[in-house]
């Protein structure tokens, strides 16, 4: 009876300075620490090393520096529209979404440990930037909020295939994380639209493209 009891009881409903602080500390986790994952296994689990040039393996190193990067933009983005979304049932979707994020966040670092190599020492400045981004789209109106998160996913699965086309041929562990990256990226992508999200401007996508072309470009090297 007593349990019935508990899960009758309305979950908590948080506002917005609960969900303030929140951020705040997922931000810490994000760029510092450890993110809560939803505890998938990493798609390069149980691969062998490949053998790997010096110069390939700096290659790879910047790759899985730049979508590690990515991934932490990625976070502080749907955190930020989270933070502003209108309608409960958008903001469990952009968290939902940050959750699956984590996993390719922490897929990604382990692989530039394997590689003996670090995550970019910009990450603070893409995440402060993403999550401004994030909650401006998500104040600007639901709708709009998933339309953006449609076209940025839309450019990570491009991003994705170039990266992929990019990698060395034997490296399975890069590939396998990529991939699955990919297929999660696609599925945002489509659970965002579905969801209500509007097609953006043209202008507004090549403002993305050239955003995106500066970090990519960037965190490969820092």
């Amino acid at each position: 009876m007593a349990g019935a009891e508990q899960a009758a009881q309305p979950s908590r409903s948080y506002d917005f300075l609960d969900r303030l602080v929140m951020t705040a500390d997922n931000a810490l986790h994000t760029v510092f620490g450890r993110p809560p994952v939803s505890e998938r296994a990493d798609p390069a689990a149980g691969l062998e090393e490949p053998e790997l040039s010096p110069a390939e393996r700096r290659h790879v190193a910047g790759l899985m520096r730049v979508n590690h990067a990515g991934e932490v933009s990625a976070q502080a983005l749907y955190q930020g529209q989270a933070l502003t979304a209108r309608l409960p049932e958008v903001r469990d979707k952009m968290e939902r979404a940050a959750l699956e994020e984590n996993d390719h966040l922490v897929w990604c670092e382990r692989r530039l440990r394997e590689l003996d190599s670090r995550v970019s020492l910009l990450n603070p400045f893409w995440y402060a930037g993403s999550l401004a981004i994030g909650a401006l789209a998500g104040a600007i109106g639901d709708k709009w909020s998933l339309g953006f998160i449609v076209e940025t996913e839309h450019q990570v699965v491009r991003h994705l295939e170039d990266h992929l086309a990019r990698l060395p041929a034997q490296d399975h562990k890069s590939r396998a994380i990529l991939e699955q990256m990919k297929v999660d990226e696609a599925h945002h992508a489509t659970t965002a639209l579905n969801a209500g999200g509007a097609p953006l401007p043209g202008p507004v996508k090549i403002l993305m493209h050239i955003t995106s072309r500066v970090m990519t470009r960037t965190a490969y090297w820092i």
